[in-house]
């Protein structure tokens, strides 16, 4: 077997040389018996149920809602979570026109049924089931398949619990510098999620609670803590059913050694305790021969009827839409001391998605048609909606939908030639590697944003946005400026609809047409058609830079 830092060097190399591989009163909640039945597959009735829920917790609470969403805020939104970017000029405009009574669900459906959702959500999963991905170099290098992986069963639809299922019983082979190779040049594979936790079950087994149980279970694998509902036996008792798999560390990479599927036990490290795989609900597994550990893990975690499951996945794809879990944190479900802010609307997803053949794209299409997602996010928030989901909250974009929606509003095109990740020696980053190697957000809460002066000044000095607001190298510009059947007021409303995706108000027109007619901040010697150009530059370059522009709203 070939040295892996030799393997490693030498294939980043052949990949560097070219292969680019006005609010009213809340309304009264509907009476139960008026709220429809929900059937399996009507998305309609479940979004009722969702609005009745809420809208009966706001009278409770005597909260009030926000106003509905502006069809531009609603575009914007709609975009960055369906399909991880910001609409296009000709998409925009196309919304805004639309006279149709349903063009919000018409759009829903259209995003969903269309190839970005998959591209997207290929990567929300990926960054949430292995964070490692932006964290480490093995996982950096593992990406790409794992995203392939996930990408393929988007596209398809795959039922939520086939994809789980598939992850939990991926064949564990001793493929060494081979695995890594496939990986890196996008062979789909799901064998990251181990090797990114360094093949270790401990790691594996915090990682499958947390991610598909809502339990963070990781606080009780070296004691017993007083207040903790979860003890150390029982994860422990978890991670048995991973005991078969291990690793080998070769050049500060793990590649995996043969797995033994017959191993249902594990010595808790620095012990002589042995414990036996158990279910996290404290029953115990009917084992089958030549069935493997994780098979029979796989096929308890994914059942239609384990009490965490299908209530974790609901809560986190709402956590997704809302920034907040139904219940929140997202992996604090059992155990603990966090109840749900609305029990019965958690219980009511969780019954559907399971009814439904854990079917993705019915949950989101059910969430987006809410009331809650269509309400604006503007006004002052006061601490008693806190739970009640009465206005959308600001959220942090992702550094992919940061990056795609920059280059969607500039017309940016990446060099073929540009090497796909920022570490390696010698060879020149693409700037789509650079930036998302520089905006990577650590935190799994995007309402936990936050702009630091590194990413400021990236944005704003960056070459990437000063060459897309240069009044000779940014292509949306020149389209702008070059288009003769266009007046200053056209070209500052098609700079504002390819960036924050609604026309200037008023007010901002009529002080924004000042500056582009009198040149701005241009020499004065310059000729005034070219004055006007650089000042439309800076009107555009202050868009990029808005907090409206960086911030899903």
């Amino acid at each position: 077997m070939p040295r892996l830092s030799v393997w490693l060097t030498s294939t980043l190399a052949l990949l560097a040389a070219g292969v680019r591989t006005a609010s009213a009163d809340p309304p009264a909640p509907v009476a139960p018996a008026a709220v429809p039945a929900v059937a399996a597959r009507d998305v309609q009735a479940l979004t009722a149920r969702i609005d009745f829920h809420l809208s009966e917790g706001w009278r409770t609470a005597k909260v009030q809602p926000a106003a509905a969403a502006t069809d531009a805020e609603f575009l914007r939104r709609v975009y960055l979570d369906l399909a991880g970017r910001i609409p296009s000029v000709a998409e925009a405009r196309a919304f805004i026109r639309d006279r149709r009574a349903d063009k919000r669900q018409r759009l829903i459906d259209e995003l969903l049924d269309g190839p970005r959702y998959a591209a997207h959500f290929s990567k929300v999963w990926r960054a949430l089931w292995m964070p490692e991905s932006a964290a480490t170099i093995q996982g950096i290098i593992l990406a790409p398949g794992f995203e392939a992986w996930l990408r393929k069963h988007m596209a398809a639809n795959t039922p939520y619990d086939q994809v789980v299922r598939e992850l939990l019983t991926a064949p564990i082979g001793t493929g060494g510098p081979r695995i890594f190779e496939e990986s890196f040049t996008g062979k789909p594979t799901p064998i990251a999620f181990y090797l990114a936790k360094e093949a270790k079950p401990e790691n594996l087994a915090a990682g499958t609670s947390r991610l598909f149980l809502g339990v963070k279970l990781e606080c009780a694998q070296c004691h017993n803590h007083p207040f903790a509902n979860w003890k150390r036996d029982q994860f422990w008792s978890l991670a048995a059913f991973f005991s078969g798999i291990d690793g080998q560390v070769m050049n500060e990479f793990t590649v995996p050694k043969a797995e033994k599927i017959d191993q249902r036990s594990i010595k808790i490290p620095n012990t002589d305790t042995v414990i036996q795989a158990t279910f996290l609900d404290g029953t115990k597994p009917k084992w089958k021969d030549k069935v493997g550990a994780r098979v029979t893990l796989a096929d308890w975690v994914t059942a239609g009827d384990n009490p965490y499951f299908a209530r974790a996945a609901v809560n986190r794809v709402w956590a997704y839409f809302f920034g907040s879990g139904l219940v929140d944190p997202v992996d604090e479900m059992v155990g603990g001391k966090i109840e749900a802010s609305h029990p019965e609307l958690i219980n009511e997803l969780a019954r559907q998605f399971v009814a439904n053949r854990f079917d993705l794209k019915y949950l989101l299409r059910a969430i987006a048609n809410s009331r809650a997602y269509q309400l604006a996010s503007a006004g002052k928030a006061v601490p008693e909606e806190a739970g009640h989901f009465a206005r959308m909250p600001l959220r942090g974009l992702s550094a992919e939908q940061l990056y795609d929606s920059v280059a969607l509003a500039t017309g940016y095109n990446e060099p073929a030639s540009a090497f796909p990740i920022s570490f390696v020696p010698g060879a020149k980053p693409s700037p789509r590697a650079e930036f998302l190697t520089r905006f990577a957000n650590a935190s799994e809460k995007s309402t936990d944003f936050h702009t630091s002066i590194l990413h400021a000044l990236s944005l704003m000095n960056g070459k990437l946005i000063g060459d897309a607001t240069h009044v000779r190298r940014s292509e949306t510009l020149a389209a702008v400026n070059n288009s003769p059947f266009m007046d200053t007021t056209e070209r500052i409303e098609t700079l504002y609809l390819s960036t924050v995706s609604r026309r200037p108000g008023a007010e901002e027109l009529s002080r924004l047409l000042r500056y582009v007619e009198t040149g701005g901040a241009a020499p004065r010697s310059a000729p005034p058609a070219e004055r006007s150009n650089q000042a439309l530059g800076d009107v555009f370059w202050a868009l990029l830079n808005s907090g409206e522009f960086l911030l899903n709203h």
